[in-house]
């Protein structure tokens, strides 16, 4: 083995998070910057006695926005488990939302855009034991609310219900048919109601664009919004309603993650809270291509008559 560290990360996300068996497929698509982390899933994938094909995306087909008719042959023709790892691109978002459609759809999905051998050696190797126990622990500080307010000290103050909504947890486990999750994992998440979320984020990051932004919205819709990053993600929207539509509201539980340039880590991080526009993941009632998370960092949580977390601080 080249690199223990990533090599024993890949091994727990291949046998203990996606629990590859003999005789399964194995659908990994990845791109050259990734590909000693697809050697590493690879490896034991092999070794579970999986039958496993890498699909290397290469820059000439980037940005990749639908698959082609092959790539639609090779995802959809059986059940199997996926993992997606390409590099994080805003312009990618519709390609993605296929692949969390297909991957429930045709099998299990993995979803890992951004991921480096840092974060591999860091998030994936970990105990998942802990990390469920924690993140069943604030689910239900949450769960069964009517109504919730975020807040933190740059200006966020958004108030919403996530009454009659499902609480889904990110903890690993990726075992079943018709799962989807990350790795690095640890979050719990819903869809607020959309006609109730109206109020004003103040965020430190949107899907990968780093700086400080303002969103606002009325009745679940995006009012206003500054910032270069939300000013691309607009861009990239474009003239299609769905995209500007509250779809989710996650709270991360991942004492290990780090707020950084990367939103697959940031959103994790312990302390933070993220909203996303779009795809609600049938959580909600809105479905679309797009699906950007932006975060709040130092965020303090009214839920159930009580402040549960004060700037980032869970009042456990």
């Amino acid at each position: 083995m080249k690199n223990r560290r990533l090599y024993a990360a890949a091994g727990k996300a291949v046998n203990q998070s996606l629990k590859i068996k003999a005789g399964e497929d194995f659908f990994l698509v990845t791109d050259k910057d990734k590909m000693e982390i697809a050697e590493a899933f690879a490896y034991w994938a092999r070794r579970a006695g999986a039958e496993t094909t890498t699909y290397l995306m290469t820059e000439t087909l980037r940005p990749i926005r639908e698959p082609t008719r092959l790539f639609r042959l090779l995802a959809e023709k059986s059940p199997k488990v996926m993992v997606y790892m390409l590099d994080a691109r805003i312009a990618e978002k519709p390609f993605r939302g296929y692949m969390v459609k297909t991957g429930e759809a045709h099998g299990r999905l993995c979803m890992m855009p951004g991921i480096t051998v840092d974060m591999m050696e860091r998030l994936v190797n970990i105990d998942y034991v802990e990390l469920a126990s924690l993140t069943k622990r604030i689910r239900d500080l949450i769960r069964n609310a009517g109504d919730v307010r975020v807040t933190n000290p740059a200006g966020t103050d958004i108030s919403f219900s996530v009454q009659k909504r499902d609480w889904h947890i990110d903890i690993g486990d990726i075992s079943r048919r018709g799962r989807h999750g990350n790795l690095p994992a640890g979050e719990c998440y819903t869809a607020p109601v959309e006609e109730t979320f109206t109020g004003r984020l103040v965020i430190s990051l949107i899907d990968d664009k780093l700086g400080r932004g303002v969103m606002e919205f009325k009745k679940g819709t995006l009012a206003f919004a500054s910032g270069k990053g939300i000013e691309a993600i607009l861009k990239n929207i474009g003239d299609d309603p769905t995209g500007r539509i509250i779809g989710e509201f996650g709270v991360g539980t991942n004492k290990g993650a780090r707020i950084c340039p990367n939103m697959l880590e940031a959103e994790k991080a312990f302390g933070t809270v993220h909203f996303a526009i779009g795809d609600s993941y049938g959580i909600g009632t809105n479905t679309s291509r797009h699906h950007y998370d932006a975060l709040i960092e130092k965020a303090s949580i009214f839920a159930k008559r009580r402040w549960i977390a004060r700037d980032g601080k869970y009042l456990l």
